[in-house]
């Protein structure tokens, strides 16, 4: 028997007691304050959600807006196909989950079965392609080359294939009007990845992306995208909690997306393409007496501008390929030509993405230069056959000698050793090898004023910024590169490679003089882009304004009204007065006169007389490879650039085929005789295309188709113009431009 008293224990278990029921009721009422919150607090919420457990949304793909040309053309727009899609809905439904009935569906298109059952299948982490990357309850294709009589089988005996449909849809097609590709202006479509999906979506959770969604990824395509993918529509089905359909909860019927015109003119863009192809395989049939070959002829890019807007007319880039590979899907053979070495990687647009060295084109640069720092248009300069600088000989081509001449005759006829002397004279006037603190460099000032070393804004993506070598790229490019130079000169080498890390390992920071004078012919460092060249000869022709490049002129609703206008945009003005200008238009049309074009134009019977024409031939030297063409003109309302990599001189490599463009413009034929009729675009287009009422442009009056060569462009090994030229280091010899 216990000897606690019976008072004692009492307490204790009224304590207890107590205690037990303080336990009990803060759980009843935190129990009681959570249903309070998830029921009145929060209740409509949850009752949204748990609503929403029960609804399963399917997307109707948006029909993606068409890309026209400056006439209403369709250059990128849609091709109604029969798809066949399977519902995994009504798959699941059944007794066998649909073995069967895509056993015969495989049977009735002509496909492995596999195939077709790899089709249908939920992508995951472990499932390779193909699966099916969407929502489950979407509709799921399983061809889009159904034929008329495949979708009746289906669609007349729809017992046999029950959740199988077949109906027409919408798919993407680059119909080439007039012949013109234009696959890198247009870009390509290809599917959404999973990040894309993550990244696109709102606070809400909401994708901006849905799983089945095709992107452009490149060109127009890519640049307009939200422009032409319109609205997605979507059907909301109610389930049951296995999942099974059991009605409609209602639908959001998708918009089509906008129309994208553009300035590119189809027939002028069939031209250009052609006359740089045919350009390219004329090259490669002529022997270079230097390397003691052939012409590679490896690629090449075109633009014709209009000098008065900056707008794009045509923009080819060699070598090219079919943007309808992409459609549907591109297979992992056409993916891997496209991407290797050996086709010279066609998906690159050269006329913006290709940078070079631009020889003597350059030399109008070096001209409002020379003009900047202070030399006289009315003086004259001595145009010797080479100069001696630095201890290293700079001669002109072949050695030619010209006397004293003006800045207009060093134009005309690309006299290097005046613009050697100018930039070597300037840059003494800088200080030197031991420059002033604060050194003019109107050189390289005035290619920046120029809009070089910069991307033009133009509306296609991945353009790059060529380069400017002034003393600030020098600096930062040595800092980046020394460690490297040093280690390879303390190999002892004695190649040409070596030599020049020798040199540069001891003061690649410095601004040395053959640095200068290769500059000032368009040499050494200095890398520029079709488009970057386009634009300065249109300003040269429009009287100094420096325009945004630009491909779309509107968007327009899929009835043809106007969305939003493109305008032109000034990006600013060329640094040189009135008068320069005009001189700088006087020695070009010298060019082609009497300078190194006039073999090509008037000596071949071009009426300068009644539509002038201005040029700048040009011949790139690079390190290790032939020469590159260049070729830059202007008339009174566009300007024409074509280079070619590996292909001999500026109006040798490229002269035949930029007359032969402006012919076509012009309605030019090869006597010299002009014929309105037979002209493509004797002047810039600037109204937009009118439109039926159901959308389609009212296309003008059939006109004169010009004759223009179908070669075929046969694939090069070396994608030059993506290369950058190895001339930068000393005072050496290379910074010749042959012209």
């Amino acid at each position: 028997m216990s000897n606690i008293p019976e008072t004692g224990r009492t307490r204790r278990l009224t304590i207890r007691l107590v205690v037990l029921q303080i336990l009990v009721l803060s759980l009843l009422a935190t129990l009681g304050g959570r249903l309070w919150y998830l029921q009145i607090r929060n209740g409509s919420e949850y009752t949204s959600q748990a609503s929403n457990n029960h609804i399963r949304e399917v997307v109707d793909p948006a029909v993606r807006g068409e890309i026209l040309d400056a006439n209403g053309k369709v250059l990128a727009g849609n091709q109604t196909k029969l798809v066949v899609s399977v519902s995994r809905t009504s798959l699941l439904q059944q007794k066998d989950h649909g073995k069967a009935v895509l056993g015969r569906l495989a049977q009735v298109l002509g496909m492995d079965p596999k195939d077709v059952s790899d089709k249908v299948r939920l992508c995951d982490a472990k499932t390779p392609q193909p699966c099916w990357n969407g929502s489950p309850y979407q509709p799921i294709p399983v061809t889009d080359q159904a034929t008329t009589q495949q979708a009746m089988q289906i669609m007349e005996r729809r017992e046999d294939f029950p959740g199988i449909t077949a109906q027409p849809t919408a798919v993407r097609q680059y119909p080439a009007p007039d012949g013109a590709n234009a696959a890198q202006v247009l870009g390509y479509l290809s599917p959404v990845t999973d990040d894309e999906v993550s990244k696109t979506a709102d606070k809400t959770g909401k994708a901006k992306y849905l799983p089945s969604d095709e992107i452009g990824r490149a060109g127009l395509e890519s640049v307009y995208d939200t422009d032409l993918r319109g609205t997605t529509g979507v059907d909301r089905l109610e389930v049951d909690n296995l999942g099974r359909v059991i009605g409609s909860a209602g639908n959001t019927p998708a918009q089509p997306g906008d129309n994208v015109v553009t300035s590119i003119d189809s027939r002028v863009q069939k031209v250009v393409e052609n006359n740089l192809v045919q350009a390219m395989n004329d090259a490669r049939a002529q022997f270079d007496t230097v390397t003691n070959r052939n012409f590679v002829a490896d690629s090449g890019a075109a633009i014709v501008m209009d000098v008065h807007t900056g707008r794009i007319i045509a923009m080819a880039s060699a070598p090219t390929y079919d943007p309808n590979l992409w459609v549907g899907g591109i297979s992992a053979k056409d993916y891997a030509n496209l991407t290797s070495q050996d086709s010279d990687f066609p998906l690159l647009n050269r006329a913006i993405q290709g940078q070079s060295a631009p020889g003597s084109t350059f030399k109008v640069v070096s001209t409002s230069a020379a003009v900047q720092a202070g030399y006289s248009l009315d003086g004259h300069y001595p145009c010797p056959s080479s100069l001696t600088i630095g201890g290293r000989e700079f001669k002109n081509f072949e050695g030619e000698s010209a006397g004293d001449i003006s800045l207009e005759k060093a134009l005309e006829i690309s006299c290097d050793t005046v613009f050697y002397g100018l930039s070597y004279d300037q840059w003494m006037k800088d200080g030197g090898i031991k420059p002033k603190a604060n050194p003019a460099d109107w050189f390289y000032k005035t290619a920046h004023q120029f809009g070089l070393g910069a991307k033009t804004g133009i509306d296609l993506p991945a353009e790059v910024t060529g380069r400017v070598p002034d003393r600030q790229w020098k600096t930062d490019f040595f800092n980046a590169n020394k460690d490297a130079w040093c280690k390879q000169a303390a190999g002892g080498g004695t190649d040409y490679a070596t030599q020049i890390a020798r040199e540069n390992c001891v003061d690649g920071n410095v601004l040395r003089a053959g640095d200068s004078v290769n500059y000032a012919i368009g040499q050494g460092d200095t890398l520029v882009t079709p488009v970057q060249m386009a634009r300065i000869y249109s300003a040269l022709a429009n009287g100094g304004t420096l325009y945004q490049p630009s491909v779309a002129k509107a968007i327009v609703t899929p009835s043809g009204q106007l969305v939003r206008d493109i305008a032109p945009v000034v990006a600013g003005k060329l640094p040189d007065d009135q008068k320069t200008l005009q001189y700088i238009n006087q020695a070009t049309a010298g060019v082609i006169t009497e300078g190194t074009a006039a073999w090509k134009f008037t000596g071949a019977g071009w009426p300068q007389d009644k539509i002038q024409l201005h040029a700048k031939t040009g011949t790139a030297e690079v390190y290790g490879k032939q020469t590159t063409s260049w070729l830059a003109t202007y008339s009174n309302d566009y300007a024409v650039i074509m280079t070619i990599s590996q292909a001999g001189t500026g109006s040798g490599g490229s002269g035949d085929a930029v007359r032969k463009i402006y012919q076509a413009l012009y309605g030019v034929d090869d006597k010299g005789a002009i014929d309105n009729s037979k002209a493509l675009l004797p002047t810039p287009q600037t109204q937009l295309p009118k439109f039926n009422p159901d959308g389609t442009a009212v296309l003008p009056q059939a006109s004169f188709d010009y004759p223009v060569p179908a070669p075929a462009l046969a694939p090069s090994a070396v994608d030059q113009l993506a290369v950058e030229p190895d001339r930068s280091s000393s005072n050496r010899s290379y910074g010749r431009s042959r012209v």
